[in-house]
């Protein structure tokens, strides 16, 4: 018997140790205790790679029981106990998953990566676990039916509109056949986006184009030189310059190297990224996914993915959104065609007899606005630097609204090039917290972008700040000078921004509505409107300031960027409008599509007349923002917000650039509502009307093109 005694006690003494190593395990991991940072933010000192899966796995574990007490409760189904439950659930799912694929994004490794993609099926399955259960769409459905008896206010009727439509577009009424094949497409959607943008991200840090004779950097600005000479010094290739595909790398080379092999070399790796026959191939992926949506449609009812999508925009259906991208194309091809004609004879006067190709676009392009305006890029970086700029954006932004902004040094951060900031109002009082990154490096993908790690709402009466970041791909500083930016970076920066004011400013109720919570033809409105200041001459006194004298920037270098204001926007506009075709072709296909990407993309193209000098901007596999970034029949709604942005500026352009009415108005209607209301009427509230395309045209030029 003690002999028993004493194995049963080793026994459960063994088990207890087991239980204490994992309950450590469990508080040693920062995402399940309070985060005891300043304001709140992600202790990512503490956070490690190891960290996010059994977080991401408590988290699933912690909503299905908080939905399981949703469907068990014997009460009557109320907008509380069922539609708020939900609004409230999953907090610690949200607050792991917000850090993890923002890293994935901004900051990632191989180890993250391969978390991502184990990840994805459980998360796909987790999400349809929820809207396909039975018991749950029946309680929400009994709210919905009789939401008449709960006396609802605006937002709590608009969270509960967009709970019971999101279970019916996520296939609640499907047949369980029906709803069995759903999940398996969304598995297989959610492993191929992700590995999708994993494949971009791989090719484009795959090439570098390697120079060891100085004669062929002839053409090149010396801060692009000396960039090139410090990566390749980072990469053990001392004494030689190397080029990559970022943005901040090859579109300087296209526009200003005059080694035309050189130029078609670098250009032709930058179009055929993921297109090359290797394992990081997307050829095959684009249609797959392309096809897994169209069929999604079609299951819940659809004639198409976009379809499907549209339903939630302002355009409604893909007919208004096609009608106007193909209003907008003749003007901006014939546009674009007149600019190939001054290229062909600029290229034929340096004894080339040979069409345009598209890497000779920006070189060409460069030299003839030098001749006509007497313009040079490399004459207006001196005057904005990423530090001049910043202050440029706080001051319209202190202008507008009254806003503050403090740098922190005493918060945690997750990578050394990520400067903090505390947003408060005139009087001081807290708004959020803004994270700031700006420069590429190889574990961030391309573009820019803004996101949240923590979203507004209201708590206990109380506004819970948001914390927002903005990240870019910007001009690396040298040696011998601070990062110096070309005004389409210095817009970008502007566009973000407006992001993160739409972020930062919120001042709704339920987390599911807060700032960017809106359709995507909507979204681009804060962040679009804002560049608009960047280019005013009274706001560019204010930051374009030499880095090295601190001279304000001339008048007459205004007046000629001014001048060439519309100079390129035929070939600018046409390469934007023919990736918004193709995003749509792809999603308006009513059957599987049979062919491969490339000649599907070449059909589409073909079908709209596109030049040979032209490609679109993203082409089919490297095009992030449609098969991987949630912008998929959508990426038209940077110019449907075009149209927004430009009828909305014109009230400040008539009133005064900062016109404090206007700017409250703004603030109140738009940036502070979120997706509580429709959005036309939201624009309405501000604009009193609803927006005209005209103000578009005449920014662009397309306004005299025929």
């Amino acid at each position: 018997m003690k002999i028993k005694t004493l194995l049963l006690f080793s026994a459960l003494t063994g088990a207890v140790s087991i239980h204490s190593q994992e309950k450590n395990k469990i508080t040693m991991n920062p995402f399940f205790e309070t985060y005891t940072t300043p304001y709140q933010v992600p202790p990512f000192d503490l956070i490690k790679n190891e960290h996010f899966k059994p977080a991401i796995l408590e988290g699933i574990k912690k909503q299905e029981a908080e939905i399981n007490s949703i469907v068990s409760n014997k009460e009557k189904p109320t907008f509380d106990n069922t539609v708020l439950a939900m609004e409230n659930s999953g907090k610690l799912l949200a607050k792991v998953s917000t850090v993890f694929y923002n890293l994935n994004s901004a900051n990632t490794n191989e180890e993250i990566q391969a978390i991502a993609k184990e990840l994805a099926p459980k998360l796909s399955a987790h999400n349809d676990n929820i809207y396909l259960n039975d018991a749950l769409f029946k309680r929400v459905k009994v709210v919905w039916d009789n939401q008449k008896n709960f006396k609802l206010n605006k937002e709590q009727a608009k969270i509960l509109e967009n709970l019971y439509k999101n279970f019916v577009r996520s296939g609640a009424n499907l047949s369980e056949e029906n709803k069995k094949r759903l999940r398996e497409i969304n598995s297989e959607m959610a492993v191929a986006t992700l590995k999708y943008g994993q494949n971009i991200l791989a090719e484009t840090n795959s090439y570098e184009l390697v120079i060891s004779d100085k004669n062929d950097l002839s053409g090149l600005p010396n801060e692009l030189i000396e960039t090139a000479a410090a990566d390749a010094k980072a990469k053990g290739k001392a004494g030689k310059w190397v080029f990559t595909l970022s943005n901040s790398s090859v579109m300087p080379f296209l526009q200003y190297s005059s080694n035309r092999k050189l130029r078609q070399e670098i250009w032709n790796a930058y179009q055929m990224r993921s297109n090359n026959g290797n394992d990081k191939d997307n050829k095959s992926l684009a249609i797959k996914i392309a096809n897994l949506r169209g069929e999604k449609a079609r299951l819940l009812g659809y004639a198409t993915h976009a379809d499907y999508v549209l339903e939630k925009s302002m355009a409604k259906n893909p007919e208004t959104a096609n009608k106007l991208l193909n209003d907008l194309w003749i003007p901006a091809l014939n546009m674009a065609n007149k600019e190939a004609a001054d290229i062909q004879k600029m290229i034929q006067k340096e004894g080339i007899n040979e069409p345009v190709q598209p890497y000779d676009w920006r070189y060409y392009t460069e030299k003839i606005r030098k001749e006509r305006f007497d313009l040079d890029e490399q004459e207006m970086k001196p005057y904005f630097s990423l530090e001049k700029t910043r202050e440029g954006v706080f001051t319209v932004c202190k202008n507008l609204y009254g806003l503050q902004f403090k740098q922190l040094n005493n918060v945690p951060k997750y990578h050394e090039d990520v400067t903090v900031w505390e947003v408060t109002e005139a009087n001081g009082s807290h708004v959020g917290i803004l994270y700031m990154d700006f420069h590429p490096r190889t574990s961030k993908r391309g573009g820019a972008w803004m996101t949240s790690y923590r979203t507004q709402k209201m708590e206990n009466g109380k506004r819970v700040a948001p914390v927002v970041s903005i990240v870019c791909n910007f001009t690396k500083p040298t040696e011998n000078a601070p990062a110096l930016l070309t005004f389409d970076e210095v817009s970008t920066f502007f566009h973000e921004f407006g992001h993160a004011l739409h972020g930062l400013l919120s001042n709704v109720t339920y987390e599911s509505l807060a700032g960017t919570s809106v359709p995507r033809d909507f979204v681009e409105l804060p962040s679009q409107i804002m560049e608009n200041w960047a280019a005013e001459p009274e706001v560019m006194k204010m930051y374009a300031k030499h880095y090295k004298t601190g001279e304000i920037i001339p008048d007459a270098l205004i007046e000629k960027m001014q001048k060439a204001g519309t100079f390129d926007q035929g070939f600018v506009t046409t390469e934007y409008l023919a990736a918004s075709i193709l995003d749509m072709a792809y999603h308006t296909q009513k059957t599987a599509i049979t062919t491969d990407a490339e000649t599907f993309e070449i059909e589409a193209m073909n079908k709209i007349n596109l030049p040979s000098t032209i490609i679109p901007r993203y082409r089919s596999t490297y095009f992030n923002h449609i098969f991987a970034g949630g912008y998929s029949a959508g990426y038209y709604s940077y110019i449907w917000s075009g149209v927004l942005d430009t009828d909305a500026f014109e009230v400040f352009k008539i009133n005064g650039l900062f016109n404090s009415d206007y700017a409250k108005s703004f603030r109140k209607n738009v940036l502070e509502k979120g997706g509580t209301e429709d959005p036309m009427e939201l624009y309405k509230s501000f604009r009193g009307a609803e927006p005209s395309v005209e103000p578009l045209l005449r920014k662009r030029g397309l306004d005299q093109v025929k």
